[in-house]
């Protein structure tokens, strides 16, 4: 195995290194993307559950993520083993990963919102167990300003390749409420094989950087110091409401292309048009973010996105290519929203790192990782019980009402404009920019070189 870097600054990493530390990022994005776009309708078609009752277990959750997130970010910054912190404590996390992503997405007959709640409560806390040493393990593997975009973009494009697996499974399997073996069912057992494989190969084959830790704080210096990194809390708040105005259309997706544009049968093609454009998006971010900074070319991508976005609003039943035209363009600039923040996140730790003499990236990513939880849950606990009052009915074939399309529409198209334009107003005039980060990281080198 390969073991820990010993030397006092990483060495330049090679793209062979980043493309095998990325392998992982695809089946945990299998993950990710059908518990909160396929499972809600999934579970509300086969099982007859309404979609607030949906919602609401859905909010318990991220409620639960509350005490785990911060709990595991702790022990991830903590843990220590011979072959590293980050890469075992990621390791250990993968069975019960893999089996509550098996038992959430292959239910048995007569399951209800007790076996969604305890299954998707369990997946929530295996994925953030995997995910939040997995991201401080690549946080401190990259170190420069545009090397971390260089990473950044690997892994989701390595994301964004688990995410077409995650819809093209489903929708060529087929999601039948009357099939025993069905799509999601076929998408878990890729996930119970590709995950513990993935891991091992990464595991086995990645280093780990040395911890640049000089001191042990206390709780309570650890929440001051974070509550003073104020390049953290502008990053914080702008991914909320960017993550917020992205998981609006990412909850109605399906409604609406099978209920406003009346092409149930794309639903899946549309998807995959849409995410395999966002993989071509990450290479066009990491060359943006080189000529314009990282939190600049962020803000121009959600400033086009909004632009674009809003005319979804116009399309109505058959309008499939205008629809598709806008989830092409759309999911370009996707791939600014996945390489670019992840990558900003890691220059404000070390920020916090030089200032406070603790490494703590596990629990920066914890933040992080609450912050997303929190956005889709915002999304699903808001937008499912209004669609409720508005009449709009989950079982195939029946027909809508004037109110629960536009309430529809108005969801979809224009809701998530708002937090979007708050976004970039906070990211705009961003202060950690190249040029502060270098200055930043040899004040860090220097200090880790004399400890």
């Amino acid at each position: 195995m390969t073991h820990s870097d010993d030397t006092g600054t990483p060495p330049h990493r090679s793209s062979a290194s980043y493309a095998l530390y990325a392998l992982p990022a695809i089946p945990l994005a299998a993950i990710a993307l059908p518990l909160y776009i396929i499972v809600p309708s999934f579970y509300a078609g086969r099982f007859g559950l309404s979609l607030a009752a949906i919602g609401t277990v859905l909010m318990a959750i991220r409620i639960l993520d509350a005490v785990t997130d911060p709990l595991i970010g702790w022990l991830s910054d903590r843990f220590r083993s011979r072959f590293g912190r980050r890469r075992m404590f990621f390791l250990a996390s993968v069975p019960l990963t893999a089996l509550s992503a098996f038992m959430l997405f292959w239910p048995p007959e007569g399951a209800g919102l007790l076996h969604l709640g305890i299954w998707g409560a369990l997946l929530s806390v295996g994925a953030t167990w995997s995910l939040l040493p997995y991201t401080a393990w690549g946080a401190e593997l990259a170190t420069g300003y545009q090397d971390r975009v260089r990473l950044s973009g690997f892994r989701e494009g390595a994301t964004l390749v688990g995410t077409l697996l995650a819809i093209t499974l489903p929708f060529v399997v087929g999601l039948d409420n009357d099939r025993a073996f069905h799509g999601l069912a076929f998408l878990s057992l890729a996930i119970v094989g590709l995950l513990p494989l993935t891991a091992l190969i990464a595991v086995r084959f990645v280093a780990e950087p040395r911890d640049r830790t000089t001191r042990r704080l206390a709780l309570g210096e650890s929440v001051r110091f974070l509550t003073r990194n104020r390049p953290f809390l502008r990053l914080a708040a702008a991914f909320l409401l960017n993550s917020f105005a992205n998981a609006i259309p990412a909850s109605l997706f399906l409604f609406f292309v099978s209920e406003r544009i009346g092409a149930a049968s794309l639903q899946g093609p549309l998807l995959f048009g849409y995410f395999f454009c966002a993989v071509l998006g990450v290479p066009l971010a990491v060359l943006a973010a080189r000529y314009l900074g990282k939190h600049r070319a962020w803000c121009l991508s959600m400033i086009v996105t909004t632009v674009i976005f809003s005319s979804a609003g116009f399309v109505g039943e058959g309008d499939v290519a205008a629809f598709a035209a806008i989830c092409a363009v759309t999911g370009l600039l996707l791939g600014f929203d996945l390489a670019l923040p992840l990558a900003i996140q890691a220059d404000v730790i070390d920020q916090d790192t030089l200032q406070s003499g603790e490494q703590r990236s596990g629990l920066y990513f914890a933040a992080w990782s609450f912050i997303t939880k929190l956005a889709l849950a915002l999304s699903a606990g808001i937008v499912f019980p209004i669609l409720g009052l508005a009449g709009f009915v989950t079982a195939p074939g029946t027909p809508q009402s004037p109110l629960a399309l536009g309430t529809l529409v108005v969801l979809y198209a224009w809701l998530p404009i708002l937090p979007k334009l708050a976004a970039i107003g906070i990211m705009w005039n961003f202060e950690l920019d190249e040029k502060a980060h270098d200055v930043l990281r040899e004040s860090l080198d220097r200090g880790s070189g004399s400890t």
